[in-house]
């Protein structure tokens, strides 16, 4: 699908032709008034509708499986085939959190995920893990449940670290840095 557009806020912005790549390919919706906002945060609703979208998974209908979540919101089918592919869970507690900021180590484990599902490369041993890690000052930050998805999408060239070499893994991702990663994997995945 290609639909044309040009956000007014990535004018300029480091990420313009992925943003404005993957809102033309109806993958990356806006906020409105023509804008992206890329350097917001994203959160997990709109994480869920954009890797969803990306992959052309169909959005499945019915009772979605979290108690904060109901099947007339905006994102309720998007999280519902996001949890069905096991791209992205909820929380013990039953709950999504789809307003809730999606961490950059987060955004790295569902990316992992979605390699798998277009048939790349994401089993990555811990004992690569932590040599790929092994490069980054904050590597110790890296969660124990995450560090191998994150290994995973780096040996893909599909994330990277920080400009200060860091990965930076406790920080939001921006709605920006998601637009650039999954554009990353799907041309990777010769998807697009």
């Amino acid at each position: 699908m290609w639909h044309p557009l040009a956000f007014r806020d990535a004018a300029g912005h480091w990420a313009e032709e992925a943003v404005n790549y993957m809102g033309s390919r109806m993958v990356a919706g806006g906020v409105g008034n023509g804008n992206f906002a890329p350097d917001l945060p994203i959160t997990r609703a709109e994480f869920a509708a954009i890797i969803v979208k990306g992959l052309g998974l169909a959005e499945e209908d019915g009772a979605v499986p979290f108690t904060d979540a109901r099947s007339g919101d905006w994102y309720a089918g998007a999280v519902r085939t996001a949890y069905e592919y096991g791209l992205m869970n909820g929380y013990g507690d039953g709950t999504f959190r789809p307003e809730e900021r999606v961490t950059r180590e987060q955004a790295m484990v569902i990316i992992a995920r979605a390699m798998a599902i277009t048939g790349l490369t994401a089993d990555v041993s811990p004992g690569d893990a932590e040599k790929t890690l092994a490069s980054f000052a904050d590597a110790d930050g890296v969660s124990g449940w995450a560090r191998s998805g994150v290994a995973a999408g780096i040996q893909a060239g599909i994330v990277f670290g920080r400009d200060d070499g860091r990965i930076a893994p406790g920080d939001s991702i921006s709605r920006a840095e998601v637009a650039v990663i999954v554009q990353r994997l799907l041309r990777k995945s010769g998807l697009i």
